[in-house]
């Protein structure tokens, strides 16, 4: 015959569900907050690079160098772009936040690759006048470059001499190596350093507890 339970021992089994969902809940309050505080970081970190990158480009002198400087300022440029990224590639994998620390890289790679090639393209014009169908202010080069990425192309500035498609030319293959390649790199950077973690790979973006 079963023994009947006591009115307090059964309010302490009623209290006991109510006291884990509420440890449960704080765990998860807990855990939740240095995430946001990690997404606010990188909203910050990735809008001062960008507000810096752009203010170092109107405000650094960009006159006065002839074609073959041009070409090698790019060079220079695009291979500084390449080590940036990579060493982005190898904090992702250690940072406690990879996807985070992924959207803060592709940000300020993108920023970086676009501003190089509008460079450029103004220092190109300013050499060699004539190279595009109207002389380039900053903001015109910055403008090219951009509807070049973005393959819209209105048409309104084009490329007239041979240096200058052959820059145009080497952007857009940059611009498709950018999107394709170092996407999937930045992919696979995430997944190893949510691995190196041990954890379940995720978007922190999310409310999804990451143990």
């Amino acid at each position: 015959m079963a023994r009947p339970t006591s009115p307090r021992l059964r309010q302490k089994q009623d209290q006991k569900p109510d006291q884990e969902q509420d440890e449960e809940q704080e765990r998860l309050r807990r855990q939740h907050g240095p995430r946001r505080r990690a997404r606010a970081a990188v909203l910050v970190r990735a809008a001062l690079i960008a507000t810096g990158l752009v203010t170092v480009y109107y405000v650094l002198p960009l006159d006065g160098r002839s074609t073959s400087g041009t070409s090698v300022l790019l060079a220079c440029g695009l291979l500084l772009c390449v080590v940036v990224f990579w060493w982005e590639v190898r904090a992702i994998t250690y940072s406690p936040y990879p996807r985070l620390k992924a959207v803060e890289a592709l940000a300020a790679t993108l920023i970086f690759f676009l501003l190089l090639f509008a460079g450029t393209y103004y220092l190109l014009e300013h050499s060699t006048p004539g190279s595009f169908s109207e002389p380039l202010t900053k903001t015109d080069s910055l403008y090219f470059t951009l509807t070049t990425f973005t393959t819209v192309g209105y048409g309104d500035i084009t490329a007239r001499s041979q240096t200058g498609r052959v820059l145009t030319m080497i952007q857009m293959a940059g611009g498709l190596l950018l999107v394709g390649v170092a996407a999937r790199i930045l992919a696979g950077a995430v997944q190893a350093g949510l691995r190196r973690r041990g954890r379940e790979p995720s978007d922190e973006f999310t409310s999804r507890p990451e143990d």
